[in-house]
């Protein structure tokens, strides 16, 4: 069961994609939070500051400026405080290097963000439903 008190950090470089998600989730009633950030090292200095509190999942673009999804990753995993945040990819991304790339770092998971609003509902739900039926630290 997720804490409805920490936030979902969301990593992605479109305001607008990032409006999306919040939007989602409170139309499926998820009390968190949602927090963003615009690019890998914008998310690393809030996962580092101990003052912010930790996500529950992190919903992760791949193609973004100055620290894209996969350097992103790379870090993360390397880094024995953060390795344990569950990351799901969020992305337009269709290529299948990228999956297999994001898979080397332990992703929880891999969504494609599809153009239709209602279908991104339901990828939503299907993130909703697994984190919040998984076992989190």
């Amino acid at each position: 069961m997720r804490p409805a008190d920490r936030p979902i950090l969301v990593v992605d470089d479109d305001d607008i994609g990032v409006q999306t998600v919040r939007r989602a989730l409170q139309e499926l009633r998820v009390p968190n939070p949602v927090v963003g950030c615009h690019n890998g090292e914008e998310a690393l200095n809030y996962l580092r500051d101990s003052s912010r509190p930790r996500p529950t999942i992190i919903l992760l673009d791949l193609n973004m400026p100055v620290m894209n999804g996969i350097e992103f990753l790379r870090i993360v995993k390397e880094d024995e405080q953060l390795r344990q945040h569950p990351v799901v990819i969020l992305t337009t991304s269709t290529e299948q290097q990228d999956k297999t790339d994001s898979f080397q770092f332990s992703v929880a998971g891999y969504m494609a963000k599809p153009m239709d609003y209602r279908q991104f509902i339901q990828i939503m739900r299907h993130i909703d439903q697994y984190w919040t039926s998984s076992e989190l630290p």
